[in-house]
């Protein structure tokens, strides 16, 4: 008989009042070992109280607090006796919906500014310096704090900057303390977390495996499951867990859909099953998935045909386990991220940025119950999963991979001709990546094919008309946000030079030099 469900783990609501940095806080707040969750400003009180936070934390926003249609929260926040802490915009509200005043002053303050801090000793600034550098970005201003409220800092122009009121455990700042040019942001973060809502620090990667294990052994009970494994990190890492989980009730198909880089399929049979002793199923259904794609150019299509496919080949898989060992096969493992599930529209207020291989690429008619160990991670802490789990550096440190592989990094239609170009000419960038050292210092780089543009170029004295490779390397933490990394030039020119050289009918190589936001990573 299955047990029964694990407790939730501690929560903190992130509430988004249209915020670019929403996730960055719940970000912050995950790293002081705390669990967070984004919810929309929308959303009822009465439904953020039924998730029984142990805290919330209210984000900057773009919208004045005056504005006709500008978000606004119930009073009932304040008055249910959960710790909340205000930023920007969310301190502006906390302070106007309390009986403050926040005025439209003219004194705007945007980029680093100097704060004053009048309460060294508060819950927030114990062990702080009066002078500290933060980030501001506001316009409006409050000039005087709620009744009851003690104000703990300040700038030339801004009278309150910061406020608290320890008994009704309400705390709030006009900056933006999740944001690293806040010097001692994270440490104010933190000092609201334990000491003004009392939490305890214990959201680690050996608890997060312990919780997870639970939940799995409680989902799965004594059914089977069949893990998608790609060789990326999260799926090996999701793999891992459920191994840990249900063991032999486990199997892991490895679909090799002809859109993987060069030499991966031998790789992941190899590293895998040596770090895991998992049983492991290699189904080439390349000619499949290629047939499939035919004659399709726009991204979402591919991504929907891709998924689509991966299930129908995994219900395969599921026929032929259920004729060899009996039992029945009732569960789909998949590495499935946090990030996945807010840029898929799957978080809650979201919107639909792209369908995901793992969340809104699938068909309607999946005939799996879906187990997704990581949906409440980001890649940081997938990877210290990872190692908490014993998985080999090779693995856990692997540059992310799309689930749709270079089907999303061929801008036009996939044939095995343009994917047989783009398998080289990503080789060759990997190559020099990694003997340059770089391979840490780089979140990703996927290499793209323009597949439906030429330019002119000249090679051996002769005139040709080739396709660009782009290159784009990126830093980020979690994939919520990024930035193209500052490559060195001589490692570019070598790679745009081997490129070139070594790869027919690519004739040009470009640097992608565009951030998330407003660029994705991925192209498709």
């Amino acid at each position: 008989m299955p047990s029964a469900p694990p407790a939730a783990p501690d929560v903190v609501l992130v509430v988004d009042f249209g915020a670019q940095y929403a996730q960055l806080i719940a970000r912050r707040v995950r790293e002081a070992r705390v669990y967070s969750e984004v919810v929309p400003s929308t959303m009822p009180v009465a439904e953020m109280l039924a998730k029984n936070p142990k805290a919330i934390i209210l984000s900057g926003g773009p919208s004045s607090v005056y504005a006709e249609d500008a978000p606004s929260v119930d009073r009932a926040l304040f008055e249910a006796g959960v710790p909340v802490f205000g930023m920007c915009y969310g301190f502006q509200l906390m302070a106007t919906t309390l009986g403050g005043t926040v005025d439209n002053t003219g004194a705007r303050e945007y980029g680093r500014t100097p704060l004053a801090v009048s309460g060294p000793g508060s819950t927030l600034f114990e062990g702080t310096p009066v002078e500290q550098s933060v980030w501001m970005s506001h316009g409006d201003a409050c000039s005087a704090a709620p009744e009851g409220f003690t104000v703990t800092a300040s700038t030339d122009v801004v009278p309150v900057a910061a406020f608290e009121n320890d008994e009704k455990k309400l705390y709030g700042v006009q900056y933006h303390p999740e944001v690293m040019h806040s010097t001692h942001g994270q440490q104010v973060l933190e000092h609201f977390l334990y000491r003004g809502a009392g939490i305890e620090p214990n959201w680690t990667p050996g608890n997060i495996v312990e919780e997870q294990v639970a939940a799995i052994r409680a989902q799965v009970g004594s059914k089977r499951a069949i893990c998608g494994l790609s060789g990326g990190v999260d799926s090996a890492v999701a793999a891992a867990l459920v191994q840990k989980a249900i063991g032999s009730q486990l199997t892991c198909v490895y679909v090799d859909h002809g859109l993987m880089r060069k030499d991966e399929t031998e790789q992941v049979e190899k590293d895998f099953v040596a770090a895991t002793g998992a049983q492991l199923r290699v189904v080439d259904a390349s000619e499949r998935f290629l047939n499939a794609l035919a004659g399709v150019s726009d991204p979402e299509e591919k991504r929907k045909i891709i998924g689509r496919e991966f299930i129908r080949v995994f219900e395969q898989a599921q026929l032929e386990i259920l004729q060899e060992e009996g039992p029945e096969v009732a569960f789909l493992v998949q590495g499935t991220l946090y990030p996945d599930v807010v840029e898929s529209g799957g978080g809650e207020g979201t919107a639909n940025i792209k369908s995901h291989h793992n969340v809104g690429g699938l068909p309607d008619d999946i005939e799996f119950e879906l187990v997704e160990p990581l949906r409440q991670l980001f890649k940081d802490e997938v990877r210290l999963v990872g190692s908490e789990l014993g998985l080999p550096e090779e693995i856990v440190q692997r540059q992310p991979f799309p689930g749709p592989g270079l089907g999303i990094r061929i801008v036009g239609e996939v044939t095995k001709e343009r994917l047989d170009l783009l398998r080289e000419a990503d080789a060759i960038a990997r190559e020099e990546l990694t003997a340059a050292g770089l391979d840490r210092e780089i979140w990703q780089c996927p290499v793209v094919l323009l597949a439906d543009v030429r330019s002119v170029g000249v090679q051996g004295d002769g005139r040709t008309y080739g396709h660009p490779i782009v290159l784009r390397p990126v830093s980020s933490e979690d994939a919520m946000t990024a930035d193209w990394t500052r490559m060195p030039y001589d490692v570019l020119a070598k790679i745009s030079t081997r490129i070139t050289n070594e790869v027919a009918d690519v004739n040009r190589v470009v640097l992608d030099v565009t951030s998330k936001p407003p660029g994705t990573i991925e192209w498709e």
